[in-house]
């Protein structure tokens, strides 16, 4: 399959992700006390950083993300699915809280700058862990298939690193832009 379709593929579960984030109202869903008081203090912990090293924090993050979701991926595709389906539906479900609480500018302001170079990063990664994902395990059952294996690590890596390159810039953005719009 080409790539342009393991890109359709991550769209769609992405988009799966989204759907069911909006489908599930902002109020049904509680978290316990305990999850909130670690992600305030999380959020504290990186607020504090100096903002250079909250970029590289962020990046980082998202990279390993990311590289983790592509190691992974030979085990039936099952990380990069989850990861474009609870990211898809975290975004939807976060978004749909912060317009109850906002406003549709607000979040925009907090999503777009960053979000306009992270989402692409992000679906094309995901779709590079499929890509790969399904070729080991076709290669895994089709012996005549296991010639393409480097072939495919090769040109995935390179998609891979291309996400890389794009979370780069939108870490920054998010660090040094996004704030500013929010204020």
């Amino acid at each position: 399959m080409s790539y342009k379709l393991w890109i359709l593929v991550a769209i769609a579960l992405f988009g799966v992700g989204l759907a069911l984030g909006l489908i599930i109202p902002a109020g049904s869903a509680s978290f316990p006390s305990e999850d909130i008081a670690a992600l305030s203090e999380l959020s504290d912990i990186l607020f504090s950083l100096p903002l250079p090293l909250m970029a590289i924090f962020i990046f980082v993050k998202n990279a390993l993300a990311l590289l983790l979701s592509f190691a992974l991926s030979p085990i039936l595709c099952l990380v990069p699915i989850l990861a474009l389906i609870a990211n898809g539906w975290l975004l939807a479900f976060v978004s749909a809280a912060v317009i109850q609480e906002e406003s549709l500018g607000f979040l925009l302001a907090g999503l777009l700058p960053h979000g306009i170079i992270e989402l692409p990063a992000f679906i094309i990664g995901e779709a590079a862990a499929l890509s790969f994902g399904a070729m080991v395990i076709v290669a895994l059952f089709k012996k005549e298939r296991r010639n393409q294996l480097l072939p495919s690590l090769k040109q995935n890596l390179r998609y891979l690193m291309v996400a890389f390159a794009l979370l780069l810039p939108a870490a920054i953005i998010e660090t040094f832009v996004t704030p500013l719009l929010l204020t």
